[in-house]
């Protein structure tokens, strides 16, 4: 992993923490408080309350089977309540002799000492433990009401937590692990008392961790890496990353006779902490261990810790009962999905996974996304369809896709349709899967495409649909009316884009997606199926060298590189002033592009216009786009 990650990780603070960390964390409302009333108020999908009468940060509710859920920490930051997490899942959650007691990912509970069945079970989300707000809440004695699209909960501050909340929250209850570990990456290291875990990477390739008391804060990163090293490269790699970080390398070492070799480096970073740094080669991966304790004043500080680093391993006896087991694999899976729109599935445990656009990649080059939109008054499945069958022949070139069939399929139970297809860039043909679910006023699109090379890309298509969970009431409660679906935008709609600061105005096709698009700021670019446009705006370089650049620039490609062609270099008008207008063809990794830049200049200031086109994307539509986006182009005064 790159060291960036370790220090952006670091910024942030240590907010990211898992339960326990997180719900001992939360700043509680003082003791004097007895007898009065306190409050809280907040929504479904927003991320900000008000607690006690001041803004507070929260993980955004959510609505699941008619419940909301919160946060279970948000009762600590408003009631001063007691959260413990005890063995088998059991949170229990306090507020003087009220008891609410639950098990993670169960519907049964018990409030006030009965056992009631909730709504929606305790689950963890993010690595956060999200509740039923009502039962909890009135089970520690809470009284709620409707504000509008809010709710507000008013409780009594209490004097005295009960016996149970006395009890300290340490994941050492895990009764009888010494180690801790994660199987899928294969790595272990011993499990000493008060060790709390962290939030890992959405992956799993990151796990923190620190102590109860903040003595000491650990990251242990994994990554692929297919070329061996050894302790020399391992050495030159952590020094070479200490020096991008702007960090000052206080001590270095490699140990090359090592059972598994490794490096080490101690760095003190611009705040004046100290890092101790490790990277460790096996299996085919990059072991990373970060490690740093606030107080250390000398690097020899560190030493302390040499018993916790040094028991780090390359490996995981899965046979050994002692090790706790970070992982959430299960049978070559991990849990996925984004609760804010009700979608849960099963991911393959080795994909890039992010579940905020929900978006999934595979190193094969399978992917997988989610995407939701508001539907049409009068649309119906069928439509959408014929609608994204339009899509593709106005994208791809005849040659370039293949509409192959539409079936229905019943998906997260209910009637959805499946329409398979096939389309090549240049560089290879993929198998495309879209599945159409209209429900409740909204559109699911799950998309899955495979390169045909990829063996059992239907296979997999059918786990990840069967795995695909949907709770459709969410969205509902969740957003109002959601953007337009990108396939459905009519391609010959543009919108006026204005440049004040540099006098121009240019009509940009509704479909395009924007990149960058701060007119006034100077450059802009957008991109669209298999072809991109920009502006680029130069204040500093003259046309006459801009123009000269890009020529010598050509001749040398075309000279040196058979896959680059220059088709025309000629004067022309454009926008009513002379420029220079070069035409090329270029194949890169298979995909062939034409290409076409337009230098100008106005006023002392150089344009620069380009466009490029695939070849397996220059249809009618998108090639009279972006013609009618360069004549479009105007200056004003």
């Amino acid at each position: 992993m790159k060291h960036i990650q370790r220090k952006m990780m670091r910024k942030l603070g240590v907010g990211a923490v898992a339960l326990s960390l997180l719900l001992s964390a939360l700043p509680a409302v003082a003791a004097d408080q007895d007898k009065t009333m306190l409050e809280l108020r907040l929504q479904s999908g927003s991320n900000t309350a008000i607690v006690n009468g001041q803004n507070a940060n929260i993980t955004k509710p959510y609505s699941k089977s008619g419940a909301l859920m919160v946060p279970a920490g948000i009762f600590k930051k408003a009631f001063n309540s007691k959260i413990r997490l005890a063995e088998d899942n059991v949170v229990k959650i306090t507020s003087g002799t009220h008891v609410v007691s639950l098990t993670i990912g169960s519907r049964t509970a018990w409030v006030r000492g009965h056992k009631v069945t909730l709504p929606a079970p305790a689950e963890m989300s993010s690595g956060i433990l999200m509740v039923p707000l009502r039962q909890v809440a009135e089970g520690l004695g809470g009284k709620l009401e409707k504000n509008g699209a809010g709710i507000i909960i008013r409780m009594e501050a209490q004097e005295e937590a009960g016996t149970i909340a006395e009890e300290t929250p340490n994941i050492d209850n895990d009764e009888g692990k010494t180690q801790i570990g994660n199987s899928y990456y294969g790595w272990s290291m011993n499990y000493p008392t008060g060790l709390v875990i962290g939030q890992g990477g959405g992956d799993e390739s990151i796990s923190t961790f620190m102590d109860e008391n903040s003595a000491y804060y650990m990251e242990v990163h994994t990554a692929s890496q297919p070329v061996p090293l050894n302790a020399d490269d391992l050495l030159q790699q952590l020094v070479q990353a200490a020096k991008e970080t702007g960090e000052t390398v206080i001590d270095r070492k490699s140990f090359p006779k090592a059972k598994v070799p490794y490096a080490r480096v101690i760095t003190k970073d611009g705040d004046g902490v100290l890092w101790e740094n490790r990277q460790y080669y096996d299996n085919g991966r990059l072991y990373v261990v970060y490690f740093s304790d606030a107080k250390a004043t000398n690097y020899k500080d560190l030493a302390q810790y040499a018993g916790l680093l040094n028991s780090f391993k390359t490996s995981f006896n899965a046979q050994d009962k002692s090790i706790k087991d970070l992982s959430t694999v299960v049978g070559g899976t991990r849990e996925a999905g984004n609760p804010d729109y009700g979608v849960s599935l099963s991911i393959p445990a080795g994909w890039k996974m992010d579940d905020q656009r929900m978006q999934y990649e595979s190193n094969d080059g399978s992917s997988f996304r989610m995407k939701i939109t508001s539907a049409p008054a009068d649309g119906k499945l069928e439509n959408w369809g014929q609608q994204l069958q339009k899509w593709l022949s106005d994208s791809f070139v005849s040659t370039a896709y293949e509409a192959q069939k539409t079936y229905p399929l019943e998906v997260a139970g209910v009637q959805g349709l499946v329409q398979e297809y096939r389309y090549n860039f240049g560089d290879g043909w993929v198998k495309e899967y879209n599945v159409l679910i209209q429900q409740n006023g909204y559109r699911y699109l799950a998309e899955y495409a495979v390169p045909e090379k990829v063996s059992k890309g239907n296979d997999q298509f059918n786990a990840l649909i069967s795995s695909l969970q949907i709770d459709f009431q969410t969205v509902a409660s969740n957003f109002g009316q959601l953007e337009e679906d990108d396939y459905l935008t009519d391609k010959t709609k543009t919108v006026k884009k204005t440049s004040k600061a540099y006098e121009y105005t240019v009509n940009i096709p509704r479909y395009w997606t924007a990149i960058s698009d701060q007119f006034e700021l100077g450059d802009v670019e957008y991109q669209f199926t298999g072809g991109r446009f920009s502006i680029k705006i130069d204040n500093d370089q003259s046309f006459e060298l801009t123009v000269s650049q890009l020529k010598d620039f050509y001749d040398k490609q075309a000279k040196n590189y058979k896959n680059l062609k220059v088709e025309e270099v000629k004067d022309v008008t454009f926008a009513g002033v002379p420029a220079v207008s070069f035409t090329f063809h270029r194949i890169e990794e298979g995909i062939g592009y034409t290409g076409h830049q337009l230098v100008l200049e106005r006023d002392g200031k150089t344009y620069t216009v380009t466009t490029t086109l695939n070849d397996a994307n220059n249809t009618a539509v998108q090639s009279n786009a972006l013609d009618s986006t360069l004549n479009s182009f105007n200056f004003v005064k």
